[in-house]
């Protein structure tokens, strides 16, 4: 007779593993670079230590669990009330509550793919249905396909924008008439963990459609631009009965002191941190027009990282590239996505890549 033993749910079986940028392995001699998860490259302001340091003197007791004064201070800076907003351990998280918040077993989410690994793990955690669109040839959501794969089971359309990993950047006219197609009760999230790097010509203003549509919302995060991903602070902005859904979803206490102190400090030194983010599109213009030169056809480049489509090379570059010193993100079979980092590294991803153009 079989011993009885306790069984997860039938459904994680099917949930695919989230892979992470591997770091660099130490080599004598080989200075090595890790552009393989999408980190700003530059360390953390001297304010913001110092507020994580102060917030660390009381670490025996529980943070704020109503995030407050983190709130208050988005809320600030925004222009949105405290209300329209859900902080939460990264933007990742935070799309875990929305879909817990929303989703019933057999609901629809509809979101491009390849887009970020997180969607169909995060969708199939709640037990909803993912719905994968293809993304164009040139790496952007194919809007017209995803509009028409919205049902009477959908729930939530996921838009990520600039699209990780391929890159491209939806503008706010396609957008705005994309969300004028969907049904009211379907939410349009818009996830712009990369929006300080856009640099097209009519970027989305999500707060406006936010403020226009009581089902759309936007997710941001702290990792990228501000470079927190070590602190995993990520918010979304939206009608306050969404805010407040996903509050109710959000794990206590899930917000650390020290992350929320680091938030406000970053906030306030919002310019200094924008500067740094001017550094590092300067830096991508250099290696995407390197790139160009040297014959490469490169989606549209809007975060900070490029995409090579490498299909069944990606393997193959991906391991030369930790030869040369620099470790990549390969997506099997697709292709490597590269996180512009260190102007050294960076060199080094062109010095390789001039070997690999068709």
């Amino acid at each position: 007779m079989t011993a009885l033993t306790p069984q997860p749910r039938a459904a994680l079986a099917d949930i695919p593993a989230y892979v992470p940028g591997k770091p660099p392995t130490p080599r004598p001699g080989v200075a090595t670079y890790k552009l393989s998860s999408n980190e700003n490259p530059y360390p953390p302001l001297a304010g913001v230590l110092d507020a994580v340091a102060e917030a660390a003197r009381s670490l025996n007791r529980y943070p704020d669990m109503g995030n407050a004064a983190l709130r208050a201070g988005l809320a600030a800076d925004l222009g949105v009330g405290p209300d329209q907003l859900a902080p939460g351990t990264g933007s990742v998280a935070v799309l875990y509550h929305l879909l817990a918040a929303y989703c019933d077993p057999g609901d629809e989410v509809v979101h491009a793919w390849r887009s970020f690994e997180a969607y169909p793990i995060g969708i199939a955690v709640a037990g909803a249905t993912s719905v994968p669109v293809p993304v164009t040839a040139t790496g952007a959501h194919d809007l017209a396909a995803m509009a028409a794969a919205v049902t009477e089971r959908t729930k939530v359309v996921l838009l990520c924008t600039p699209n990780n990993p391929t890159g491209p950047a939806l503008s706010h006219a396609e957008v705005a008439a994309f969300v004028a197609q969907v049904p009211g009760h379907v939410i349009v999230v818009l996830d712009e963990a990369y929006r300080e790097f856009v640099r097209i010509a009519d970027p989305v203003r999500s707060l406006d459609l936010v403020a226009a549509h009581p089902n759309v919302v936007a997710m941001r995060t702290f990792a990228k631009a501000y470079g927190l991903a070590g602190l995993r602070v990520g918010y979304l902005a939206g009608a306050e009965p969404i805010a407040a859904a996903v509050r109710a979803c959000s794990l206590p206490f899930g917000v650390s002191s020290i992350a929320q102190a680091a938030t406000l400090a970053s906030l306030a030194a919002k310019a200094e941190l924008l500067d740094r983010v001017e550094l590092i599109v300067a830096e991508r213009s250099r290696v995407v027009d390197e790139l160009a030169g040297q014959g490469w056809s490169l989606p549209d480049a809007q975060g900070n990282f490029v995409w090579f489509d490498l299909g069944t090379r990606t393997a193959a570059f991906a391991a030369a590239a930790e030869k040369a010193g620099i470790v990549v993100r390969p997506f099997a079979d697709e292709g490597v996505r590269v996180t512009i980092g260190e102007p050294a590294a960076n060199d080094v991803l062109l010095r390789l890549a001039a070997g690999w153009v068709d």
